[in-house]
Parts: structure tokens; sequence; C-alpha cells
């Protein structure tokens, strides 16, 4: 038992690490969408949009609420220092997924209000992917930390470097709702996705190559692990294997395959996610707090390890259902809203 106790912590960060990366895959293409509302043309093709991803799009915030709360639970000294130096962007974010919501409900209720809730769509869908690009650049950045406590100020997190996440985390939700669009539409839309997938390709391997010149030069830690043996080794491959799969992305989004350009899509995210990996672990607050000096005792977090053991399944399997029951092109007469 004293050897499972003392891996808990990186069980728990592994899921932890799960629950955020699947919400980012999932509700990432959500958010695109609405992004790209105002560039969708015609009324009727944000309709479509809009009904691609109404049976899905509230049950892909379940992740979020996970990898918060099982952050808050398991490692309570990580979220009070990351909340402390964070609050700004994680208040908007949320209140921009709120107000995101609520214009997702009332725009299918109203003629007149319509482009308002339009709007409204797409300024939540804009804001909540910033506010979520300004809280990892002003994590990878590193809270300033003095013992356990975060000592420094409410706008640390603003920086270029916070502006260059976010507006990559733009272009790369903008990546994955363009090609879940190939996948679901038809006709000038899926033409108008196609289009529009081919040029946040672009922009999302440019932004992530601008962010990984960056990323080495803030911490000289980072510095260290990315250039020496054997980091150096994961530095020369994610390269290599992102250009692999922005090639299957725009091979895919070129020629009528939606899934395997959405599935490369993923992929640029999962290697981007490894990265950051790379960069800070075994820290949970980069450069201050590992994983275990953030931990609570090993007999709280095996009494959590069950709730999660029963119903991260459950949660998966209705997840994977919802979008087997809901696979397939979305019908020009369907209406969910």
């Amino acid at each position: 038992m004293s050897g499972f106790a003392h891996h808990l912590p990186d069980i728990w960060a592994a899921i932890i690490a799960f629950a955020i990366m699947t919400y980012v895959v999932l509700d990432g293409f959500d958010l695109g969408i609405g992004i790209l509302f105002p560039f969708l043309g015609s009324d009727e093709n944000r309709t479509r949009a809009m009904n691609s991803v109404a049976p899905v799009w509230d049950g892909n915030e379940t992740w979020l609420v996970m990898g918060g709360g099982g952050l808050l639970a398991v490692f309570p000294l990580a979220y009070g220092v990351i909340l402390n130096a964070l609050y700004v962007p994680i208040i908007i974010m949320l209140l921009a997924l709120a107000f995101r919501g609520v214009a997702f409900e009332f725009r299918g209720k109203t003629r007149r209000w319509k482009p308002l809730w339009d709007k409204a769509f797409f300024g939540g869908s804009l804001v909540a992917t910033l506010a979520q690009g300004a809280v990892l650049g002003g994590l990878l950045r590193g809270p300033e930390v003095t013992g356990r406590a975060f000592t420094g100020g409410p706008l640390d997190w603003v920086s270029f470097f916070s502006l260059g996440t976010a507006l990559a985390l733009v272009a790369g939700y903008v990546m994955l709702g363009a090609a879940w669009l190939v996948i679901k539409t038809s006709h000038d839309l899926y033409d108008l996705a196609r289009r529009i997938g081919q040029g946040a390709l672009v922009a999302t391997l440019g932004f992530i190559g601008l962010a990984s010149l960056a990323t080495p030069f803030l911490h000289p830690e980072y510095f260290q692990r990315w250039f020496a043996w054997p980091g150096i080794i994961l530095s020369g491959v994610v390269p290599l294997l992102l250009l692999a799969a922005g090639y299957g992305y725009w091979k895919g989004i070129r020629t009528d395959r939606g899934v395997v350009a959405y599935l490369s899509g993923i992929a640029i995210f999962v290697l981007c996610f490894a990265g950051l990996g790379l960069s800070i672990f075994p820290y949970i607050v980069p450069m201050s707090i590992t994983i275990r000096e953030a931990a609570t005792p090993p007999i709280s977090q095996g009494f959590i390890l069950v709730g999660a053991v029963i119903f991260l399944p459950i949660i998966l399997g209705y997840t994977a259902y919802a979008y087997y029951v809901f696979r397939g092109k979305t019908s020009e007469h369907e209406h969910h809203y």
C-alpha cells in the first residue's frame, strides 16, 4: 500500500491533466464555432453550425468541472496559489462561458433579438478562449510564490507571452471548429469551413512556433529541460510530429476527410500538452511547488480516487454515446434550438 500511496499524486496529476486535455479538445471545437459565427455568412449557416453542436456542447464542460474540482480536492495548495495568481482571467472565462450559454439558449427563442444573441455567442466564445490562453501564459510564466503563498500582483499574468498564447488558442479552436463543421455540414457551409480550416492551421502552427521559441527563455530551468539530455530528444521529435499532424489536418480538410482533420487537430493539441509537461513536470505551480508538495494526505487521495474510478468511466461512456447517437451530417431541416 505504501508503494501505491507514493504514486497517488502522479495518478491524480494524470487524471486532472486528462480532464483538462479532454475539455480543450471537446469544448475547443464548440468555442471555435462560436468564434467563427460572424464569418459564416447567412443566418441559416449560423443556425446549422449551432445545431451541429447543440446535442453535446454542455456535456463537454463536464471535463472543466472535473479538472478544477480535482485540483481543489487533491492539490488544494496549488489551487489556492493558481487561483490567487490568475483570478482575473479565470473569472472572466467563467463569466464569458455563462454568458455564452445564455446566448446559446436564447438565440432560438426570438427573431427580433437574434442578431444581438449572435453577437453575444461570438463575444462569449472569443472572450472565454482568450481568457483560457491568458491563464496558460500566466501559469507558464510562473506565479510569484514565497513559502507556500502567492505574493505577486493581480495583473502579473499580463504579458506579450500571455497575449501570444491567447491568440494561439483562438487559432487552434477555430481550426478544430472548422474541422467539426466539415464533418457535420454540407454545401456552402462545408466549403467555407474547409477554407477557414486551412488558414486556421497555418495560424495555429505559426503561433505554436513563436511560443516554442519564447518558452525556453521564460525561466532558466525551462531552457535546461528543453536543451539538455534527454529532454533535447523530445525537443527535436515533437516539432516533427507537429508538422506530421499539421500535414494530416491539411490533407484531411482538403479531401473531404473531416474526421482525419479533426483527429489531426487533436494530435496537435496533445503534442503541445506534451511540451507543456516537459517544461513543468514535476511542478504543478511552475518552478515553485511540486505535485507532491501540493498534495493532500494519501488517505484523502485514495478515498477520492475511489469516486474517480467509478464516475470517470461513466462520464466517458455517456460522452462517447452522445457523440455516437448524433453522428453524421446535421440535416438542413434539423432544429435543436
